[in-house]
């Protein structure tokens, strides 16, 4: 398998919706929809639904981890999960149609233990051959030493493998001082990772060239919400802008960006080819409800709006 995620942290979202959010009443929501979710979870998920393949690793624990694996099984997810001892997160995603507002619920998940979490790597570290791409992504369970995503990137070195992290906080900065092939953040963890919080394009930019510069990722990709992302490497600074579309759920946004670009890279696309899909696939995911996810028809044609051709090395 070319691409394998890595998920930590996963969840079982269910999605419902209600006329209007209001204290102290009882609530009459609609019929549960029930989905998979968590960060690399979510990225094999888009995956998938952009035509592509990839290896979910994952830990998952009691029957919230059960149901996670069936759904997985049943959107033809290729999957490797890990035992653990706590009961896998569920997040509450409610649609209010009075306002068209979204309220998000997220539940903190279980806390791993040592050898739960060393499972994983040596799994990791087992695959033979290495896979090309290594999707670490989301948040890290309570507990976990924030160095995890830095074990990865280590033997993503030893595997050959180039690593991509999406996530935030201590773990991102553990992740980029071992060093990976390509980060993802927002404009408040860039301003983490260098250290400098001015405002601006032009500062954004000279943030994103300082974290490539020191060696810590060979390319940024920034997120900057509905005016699309900035891709940064030590020799170019691009604009990827997307259309103005319908937003119905922005669940899985991000996932599906880094989903389509790390497809679209494991087929040979140029980097910037391949973040300019991305983007598409994540302007795509806000428009389908709950956790959906992108839609490839809607990918494609959101890429070509953006001027995109067929990709290529």
């Amino acid at each position: 398998m070319s691409i394998v995620t890595i998920t930590l942290n996963p969840s079982v979202d269910k999605s419902s919706n209600v006329h209007q959010v209001r204290p102290e009443v009882k609530l009459r929501c609609g019929p549960p929809v029930f989905g998979p979710g968590g960060g690399g979870v979510n990225v094999s998920r888009a995956i998938k639904r952009l035509g592509g393949g990839s290896l979910a690793m994952m830990a998952a624990g009691g029957h919230i981890g059960r149901l996670l694996e069936d759904l997985l099984h049943h959107e033809g997810i290729e999957q490797c999960s890990f035992p653990v001892s706590g009961l896998t997160r569920e997040n509450l995603i409610v649609y209010e149609e009075s306002s068209g507002q979204q309220f998000r619920f997220g539940m903190p998940g279980p806390a791993l233990a040592e050898d739960e979490c060393d499972a994983v790597l040596s799994a990791l570290a087992g695959l033979s051959p290495g896979p090309s791409y290594i999707v670490a992504s989301g948040s890290l369970p309570p507990g976990t030493a924030d160095d995890f995503y830095a074990r990865v990137a280590s033997l993503g070195k030893k595997l050959g493998s180039r690593v991509v992290v999406d996530t935030g906080g201590d773990p991102l900065l553990a992740a980029a001082e071992e060093g990976v092939y390509l980060i993802k953040p927002n404009l408040r963890e860039l301003r983490e990772l260098s250290g400098s919080f001015e405002k601006g394009e032009s500062h954004v930019i000279s943030m994103a060239r300082e974290v490539v510069s020191g060696g810590k990722t060979e390319a940024v990709v920034v997120s900057v919400g509905a005016q699309g992302a900035l891709l940064v490497t030590a020799d170019e600074a691009l604009r990827l802008r997307a259309p103005t579309v319908p937003i119905k759920s922005k669940v899985g946004a991000g996932d599906s960006m880094v989903g389509g670009m790390v497809l679209k890279l494991s087929q040979g696309w140029s980097l910037k080819d391949a973040a300019a899909y991305g983007v598409a696939a994540g302007t795509a995911a806000v428009m389908t409800p709950g956790s959906e996810l992108c839609r490839k028809e809607d990918t494609e044609r959101i890429y070509k709006e953006m001027g995109g051709g067929q990709g290529g090395a």
